[in-house]
């Protein structure tokens, strides 16, 4: 660009038109549509995995976007919740993306918490998918580029064939646990945290010192129980301890951090950057984990990530599993510096051969060696088959967990 014309540019911008129509290439500029707008979102509940809700959000372009709304157990209100953003949506230029986030988080009095935030989460990814189809890139090249070549997995398993298995595929890195030992589908007391130890152990010994191996209490335990559990298996240097408590108790969660040099892990089930604050600047865990269908989407994540990367706090994002989730996630992967390793189900990551499969119109990831390579499709990368979807409807599915003594149980 010579400097005239950049000059011109300033002026340009300064005079409050877009940047892009003056810093951007003409090539690039005229691939972003003037007057642009949302015409329409539809939503599914797909009966897939535990049940997940898919948002389609279309403009008068052609150029459709992808998103994700699955809370498990909540299907219907999470459904809802997404049919409602359409009055919100509707009649929008979808290239602002944040003004829409904002929109959508504060113009309703009511705010937060897994529903509403699954709802924003999908709008917000469907946004993301339809800029980046427009400007013909991969999500993360409008994050920044890419900060590393690939992104390592982890998958999960129990004992010593689980990391037989994971090691045979090229993993590196396994995720196992709870520890409570049930039966006919109760919690046993006392729990017999030998027996843990020993299960961790073992994987320890099939594994050897270069792979590693996450431990994930999923809320089960009380503060003590986790403190004797992670106190039984810090000699076999565990990545982390995940959920180790009820994610209410930030307090005990700090408790629990300054008794043990196992490293904690937490954060699938918290919501936005006001959630994960205090969690953060009290420096409670080594690892935060948003996941970014329920967090509040790609751009809402970055800023979680960034307040992260600012104490010095590694990022592993949850994931569920759905191809649009992880694909979101490898997007967050790919651009963010501290994202260090990403949650997948290695038959998520190289898809069945039948009607899900079909879904996502045969999109996969590629995963070599244990690590996925980067996205390289436009926007997000899948496209969503709206016939099968509601060819496949949801049912209701109500696990109730108890313990041995027939109390309720967390699930």
């Amino acid at each position: 660009m010579h400097r005239r014309e950049f000059i011109r540019n300033l002026g340009i911008i300064f005079g409050g038109i877009p940047f892009w129509n003056g810093l951007l290439t003409n090539e690039l500029s005229a691939k972003l549509p003037k007057n642009i707008r949302i015409t329409d979102v539809k939503c599914w509940g797909v009966g897939i995995e535990a049940n997940q809700v898919f948002m389609k959000i279309y403009t008068n372009v052609g150029v459709t976007g992808l998103g994700e709304a699955s809370v498990h157990r909540k299907t219907g209100t999470a459904l809802a919740a997404c049919r409602e953003l359409r009055d919100v949506l509707v009649g929008h230029d979808p290239t602002r993306i944040e003004f829409l986030w904002q929109g959508m988080y504060r113009w309703p009095r009511w705010r937060g918490g897994p529903v509403l935030n699954t709802a924003i989460s999908a709008a917000e990814i469907a946004l993301w998918d339809i800029l980046g189809k427009l400007l013909d890139v991969p999500i993360y090249r409008l994050l920044g580029g890419a900060a590393r070549e690939k992104i390592r997995l982890y998958v999960h398993g129990t004992g010593r064939e689980a990391v037989r298995n994971a090691k045979s595929k090229g993993y590196t890195a396994i995720k196992t646990g709870p520890p409570l030992r049930m039966e006919n589908g109760r919690a046993q007391f006392p729990w017999n945290v030998k027996t843990a130890a020993d299960t961790f152990a073992e994987m320890r010994d099939e594994a050897g010192p270069d792979f590693d191996i996450a431990t994930d209490a999923h809320t089960k335990l009380t503060p003590v129980q986790a403190l004797e559990y992670a106190n039984a298996i810090e000699e076999f240097r565990p990545l982390w301890l995940e959920e180790p408590i009820n994610i209410e108790f930030n307090d005990a969660l700090q408790w629990l951090g300054e008794r043990t040099t196992v490293p904690l892990a937490t954060g699938e089930r918290h919501f936005t950057k006001f959630d994960f604050e205090d969690i953060i600047s009290r420096h409670l865990v080594s690892f935060v984990q948003p996941d970014v269908i329920q967090a509040g989407g790609i751009a809402e994540t970055r800023k979680i990530c960034a307040m992260a990367e600012a104490q010095g706090i590694d990022v592993a994002l949850h994931n569920p599993s759905s191809l649009p989730c992880t694909l979101a996630s490898l997007h967050i992967d790919a651009s963010t510096t501290n994202c260090v390793i990403q949650e997948s189900k290695h038959k998520f990551v190289v898809r069945p051969s039948n009607w899900e499969n079909d879904l996502f119109k045969g999109a996969h990831i590629r995963v070599e060696n244990g690590f996925a390579m980067l996205p390289d499709k436009p926007g997000l990368g899948c496209e969503f088959d709206e016939a099968i979807a509601e060819n496949h409807p949801f049912e209701l599915a109500n696990p109730q967990p108890l313990n041995e003594d027939g109390s309720v149980r967390d699930h």
